[in-house]
C-alpha cells in the first residue's frame, strides 16, 4: 500500500477498480486483473460473492448472483489468486462480507489472503467497534483493514475511525447502496474535504462514481476514486474499453 501514499505525496490521483470474482467463471479473474493493471489502474478490489450483500446495488448484486451460480466461494477465489501465472503489479484488496470470513475462519482468511497477494481487506458490514474480530490477524499478515466512512458518520466517530485508518479511507459518497448515478449530492464535496483534512492516509471516493463529471466534481477534494458498478457491467457486457476514458480522466496528469 506504499504506492498509494507515494501517489498522494506526488499529487497524483488513484483509480481503484472493483471486480466481482467469478462473474463469468473463475478463469476470468486473472484476465480481468491483467487487463486492468495494464490499463493503468492503481489498485484492484476483488469482490467476493455473497447471498445477502447489504451494501451492493443491483449491478454488483446481479454479478454476485451470477458468480454464486458458478459455484464461486471465498476459498475458490483465494485459491485462484494463489495460482496466478502472471506478475501482479498493483495492490489487490479483498472486499468481502463478514459472514464468509467467519465461516472460513478469520485467522485462516488473513493467512490465505496474504498468500493470494492481497495488500488489504474491506469488510463493509464489519462495524468499526468490532474490528478486533479481524484486525489482530490482519496485522500479523501486514494486511490493511480498510475502513468506510459515510455522509452520516458523526464527527466524533469519524475522528476515531480516522485515527486508526490503514491503507486508505473509503469515503462513501452516497447514502445507500452502490451503483451508477447521474449526479452526486452537493454536500459530498464538503464531506470528502473534511475527511481528507483529518485523515493520515489517502481518501478515495466510492459508491456511485461512474462518470467523468463525478471525477471533475470531487477531483480537488479526494486522493482517488473507486469505480465498481460501471466496471462490473462493462466486463459483463464485453465492452470494458468503454471505461477507459474514465480511467484516463482520473489518472492522466491534470492542470488546473
Amino acid at each position: 500500500m506504499k504506492r498509494l501514499a507515494e501517489l498522494k505525496r506526488a499529487g497524483h490521483k488513484a483509480f481503484v477498480a472493483y471486480i466481482m470474482a467469478g462473474d463469468g467463471g473463475i478463469e476470468k479473474l486473472g484476465e480481468q486483473i491483467q487487463y486492468l493493471q495494464e490499463r493503468g489502474v492503481t489498485a484492484i478490489e476483488v469482490g467476493i460473492p455473497f447471498s445477502d450483500p447489504v451494501a451492493d446495488g443491483p449491478t454488483i448484486e446481479a454479478a454476485g448472483n451470477r458468480a454464486l451460480d458458478e459455484g464461486i466461494t471465498l476459498e475458490k477465489v483465494l485459491d485462484a489468486m494463489q495460482r496466478f501465472d502472471f506478475e501482479v503489479k498493483v495492490p489487490l484488496i479483498i472486499m468481502t462480507y463478514l459472514n464468509p470470513v467467519i465461516r472460513f475462519g478469520a485467522e485462516r482468511f488473513t493467512q490465505e489472503a496474504k498468500k493470494a497477494g492481497a495488500s488489504g481487506v474491506i469488510i463493509p458490514d464489519l462495524p468499526f467497534e468490532h474490528r478486533q474480530l479481524i484486525e489482530p490477524f490482519a496485522k500479523q499478515q501486514e494486511l490493511a483493514l480498510i475502513q468506510l466512512v459515510t455522509l452520516t458518520t458523526i464527527d466524533s466517530r469519524l475522528e476515531e475511525i480516522l485515527k486508526e485508518a490503514q491503507g486508505f479511507v473509503y469515503a462513501v459518497t452516497v447514502t445507500g447502496i452502490t451503483g451508477s448515478r447521474d449526479e452526486l449530492a452537493e454536500e459530498v464535496g464538503a464531506f470528502t474535504r473534511k475527511v481528507r483534512e483529518l485523515s493520515p492516509v489517502p481518501v478515495y471516493a466510492g459508491f456511485g462514481i461512474s462518470k467523468e463529471s463525478h471525477v471533475d466534481m470531487l477531483r480537488d477534494d479526494v486522493d482517488g476514486f473507486i469505480v465498481g458498478s460501471a466496471i462490473v457491467q462493462a466486463f459483463h457486457e464485453g465492452r470494458i474499453e468503454g471505461v477507459e476514458p474514465l480511467i484516463d480522466a482520473v489518472t492522466a496528469p491534470h492542470s488546473v
